[in-house]
């Protein structure tokens, strides 16, 4: 395990640190960067426009898309740059937020297995943040098991006709583009019947209904596809091995897991806290702190393991699954903490609670860490099989023609 930067790297941290310094600012004593703490349909919107300028900064000064061929854009660097540039980034108070994330999970894709004319047209806007995009995955009975897709896509001459649902998109309505994926083989076994598109969030058949949280934000919605018309020359990849271009996509996502610790907050936050509301001698409050101080060590060793994996330009294998256990189960430990040290004051959501009721939005949302980038179970699974050498589930399904399935 490596803990120090290569000279390479201490000098690519140092000229990203000035470049923050000279268009950013600190983050300390600044909550309602990352996310929304006021929630309306207008903050909403006024979240997504201040993540749009950072994401456009991030352009024109040569830092968005740092792994990115420069023809779109991008910097041409090493993952290992890109792991750096937002460890320094998360220490002040600007964020891409989702314009930046997909940019992560839809870019690869299409730039790994886009055709030259898909990535002239949609590769720049993206990476600027001038069209945003979403990703059409995730259905009512195709969560974890991905590959149980029922969504359906049939040729008409050059077009596609899409038929099904999605849920949990995140972003919908700010879309202008999605990837989606539709099974267009039934006769195939799940995994090789499936197409990856793009498509056009814009379609007149696409209907968009927020998913309203207990936050009161509609983040995730579900959206309906009925008869949209998708052009053949917007397959991307080949038709029937989308999931080859999936796997691609959920690669990014790992390879960017170890970069930092984003929409947790630090322990020294809570450790103000304590001291702001007059807790910081409570032994118990103070047992409670150091719990969560050595946790968030063993996190950041972890993520050592991860960059030190990246830096050396292998993919990590199953400590991405640990760290990303690790990082959930601490999340929902912050934000338990920051709302009990509020006292009567946690119960509040609006700007007069302590820390702009960040640790209340945390606390709320704290599902997300256990859910989002594939469940705990899941996680689990993958550890046993991947590092403990566990026996496989019984795939009862493979080589099965989709169409036999139960759940077809």
């Amino acid at each position: 395990m490596d803990f120090n930067d290569t000279p390479e790297e201490a000098a690519f941290r140092a000229e990203a640190r000035d470049w923050l310094d000279a268009n950013a600012r600190p983050r300390a004593g600044d909550w309602a960067f990352s996310s929304p703490t006021v929630v309306s349909p207008d903050a909403d919107r006024e979240y997504l426009e201040r993540c749009r300028d950072w994401q456009q900064t991030l352009f024109d000064g040569g830092w968005a898309g740092i792994t990115w061929p420069e023809r779109f854009g991008g910097r041409g660097g090493t993952p290992m740059q890109n792991v750096i540039f937002r460890q320094e980034q998360g220490k002040y108070a600007v964020t891409a937020g989702f314009i930046g994330a997909i940019c992560d999970l839809a870019g690869p894709a299409l730039l790994t297995h886009g055709t030259d004319e898909q990535r002239d047209r949609w590769a720049k806007p993206m990476l600027r943040g001038d069209e945003v995009w979403c990703q059409l995955f995730s259905e009512p009975a195709a969560g974890s098991d991905l590959a149980a897709l029922r969504t359906r896509a049939v040729r008409d001459g050059d077009e596609w006709v899409v038929n099904g649902q999605k849920v949990w998109t995140s972003g919908a309505h700010h879309a202008d583009h999605a990837i989606l994926l539709a099974r267009t083989d039934l006769d195939a076994p799940k995994h090789r019947g499936i197409t990856f598109f793009a498509a056009d969030m814009h379609d007149p058949g696409i209907e968009i209904r927020p998913l309203r949280q207990i936050n009161g934000s509609a983040h995730f919605n579900e959206v309906f596809l009925n008869d949209v018309r998708v052009p053949d020359a917007d397959v991307v990849g080949e038709v029937n091995g989308g999931w080859g271009v999936v796997r691609t996509t959920l690669a990014s996502e790992a390879s960017t897991i170890g970069g930092g610790r984003a929409g947790l907050g630090d322990v020294a936050d809570l450790v103000a806290l304590a001291r702001e509301t007059g807790r910081a001698d409570d032994p118990v409050v103070r047992q409670r702190l150091a719990d969560l101080h050595v946790r968030a060590e063993v996190l950041r060793f972890l993520q050592y393991r991860v960059l030190t994996a990246i830096s050396r330009g292998t993919r990590p294998g199953p400590e991405g699954s640990v760290l990303k256990l690790v990082f959930g189960d601490l999340g929902v430990r912050m934000a338990d903490v920051g709302v009990a040290l509020g006292g009567p004051a946690g119960a509040m959501l609006g700007r007069d609670a302590p820390s702009d009721a960040y640790w209340q939005h945390l606390f709320l949302r704290q599902f997300s860490f256990r859910i989002g980038g594939g469940t705990e179970q899941v996680h689990r699974n993958m550890i046993g099989e991947g590092a403990l050498g566990l026996p496989r589930e019984p795939p009862v399904d493979k080589g099965v023609p989709f169409r036999e399935l139960v759940a077809s």
